[in-house]
């Protein structure tokens, strides 16, 4: 962590203490850190604690008491390398939904353009309250990373989850960040997202409600680790460019797979995130099919090809990850098609999972490689479940 910069955000909870120790693991690991801490985190733990221990002045006021000096929450946001806030009380994360910046915590987070991290700290009944897993739910839907409270006594001598994770773990979760950040420099990586839209007549098509988030987040995830991505991008909504991530609009999977073909040759891996159409209309209306005095219509499909067995034919020793949605015998299709498609891992997901499947921003998925058991993750944003599978790719890479 030498001379990476950490903004150290400090709500109003007991467990404001222990931010202390967090700040002294980064403060010996070679980091630089600025502390912020909302007015109710000044009454658990003393400023002049923390700016002995970070060699800073704490901020916690946009102004100076006496000079009327301004603290830039947007400054500190360009500063920070990373922002982590711990404790996270309720009323602070439901701040950071809800972009009520009345506060120097919360504007420098709204300011943040680096990763953000939460370590909440309350009491288990506000931990397990609706209105709280919904915010968190919604922080991991932005992007923000959520360290997980433990179980254990907590401040009311009630006993349950809600303590927050000790410095140790944050530490942890903060130092992976930055030991991951940039690892796939002069790595070219293929990833496909989005449906594929197979032309019934000029207006009409087969498709799927494959949304495209998973392969952006992926995308994203690489190119924040240096990897230079080729996106091959089937029809979505979101069109924003992503730096570091040259995308390729493509309609059908026959477009889709001669995208791939012109590109793979160049890369050292693929994944295989979209979710190509099976089938198309083996002949597509070349003028839209007119309803009146037609009761049906039959249409006549033949197979697309399958992008990730046509190129895992060719890969060589490339790596190459493919996806799996499946509705029952999840782990015994999709290893089937690991085998099938010379994959060298899948990952798979349930349309069975409230949280996961189409259209949704977290999704729940299972691991699959020939070397270990699968590997199960809880529910997550898809921009963290992007960083699971790219952490999982990566070692597998590293053991090839």
């Amino acid at each position: 962590m030498k001379g990476k910069h950490i903004v150290l955000g400090i709500s109003g909870g007991i467990a404001a203490y222990k931010a202390a120790y967090l700040l002294r693991l980064f403060m010996k690991a070679g980091a630089e850190v600025q502390v912020v801490m909302t007015p109710n985190g000044r009454e658990f733990i003393t400023p002049a604690t923390l700016a002995a221990l970070s060699g800073r002045p704490v901020v916690s006021e946009f102004f100076a008491a006496n000079t009327g000096e301004w603290h830039s929450h947007v400054d500190l946001g360009l500063w920070a390398d990373v922002m982590v806030v711990a404790p996270a009380t309720a009323c602070t994360i439901g701040k950071m939904v809800t972009g009520v910046a009345d506060n120097m915590l919360v504007t420098t987070y709204l300011s943040a353009k680096e990763k953000v991290m939460v370590a909440p700290a309350m009491d288990l009944d506000m931990w397990a309250h609706p209105s709280t897993q919904r915010n968190v739910a919604i922080l991991r839907a932005d992007g923000v990373e959520i360290i997980e409270p433990g179980s254990g006594e907590l401040a009311s001598h009630l006993v349950g989850k809600g303590r927050m994770a000790e410095p140790e773990e944050i530490f942890r979760a903060v130092k992976k960040y930055f030991d991951r950040s940039r690892d796939l420099e002069g790595k070219s990586v293929l990833v496909t997202a989005g449906p594929t839209y197979e032309n019934i007549d000029p207006v009409r098509f087969v498709g799927n409600w494959s949304s495209g988030k998973m392969g952006l987040a992926l995308a994203e995830a690489l190119a924040a680790r240096g990897a230079e991505v080729k996106l091959v991008a089937g029809p979505m909504a979101k069109s924003e460019a992503i730096p570091g991530v040259e995308r390729i609009d493509v309609v059908s999977a026959r477009e889709m797979l001669d995208a791939c073909l012109n590109v793979w040759n160049g890369c050292d891996a693929g994944i295989m995130a979209a979710a190509v159409a099976d089938y198309a209309p083996v002949n597509a209306a070349q003028s839209k099919i007119k309803r009146e005095g037609v009761d049906e219509i039959t249409l006549t499909l033949r197979r697309n090809p399958d992008i990730a067995a046509t190129l895992g034919c060719i890969k060589g020793d490339r790596m190459l990850v493919g996806f799996a949605l499946e509705t029952e015998n999840g782990v015994e299709n999709a290893s089937g098609k690991l085998e099938r498609k010379n994959l060298d891992m899948i990952v798979l997901n349930s349309l069975s999972d409230p949280e996961a499947g189409f259209c949704k921003d977290t999704n729940k998925i299972t691991i699959i490689t020939r070397e270990e058991a699968p590997r199960c993750y809880p529910a997550k944003s898809k921009r963290e479940v992007a960083d699971d599978i790219v952490d999982a790719m990566t070692a597998l890479w590293e053991g090839k």
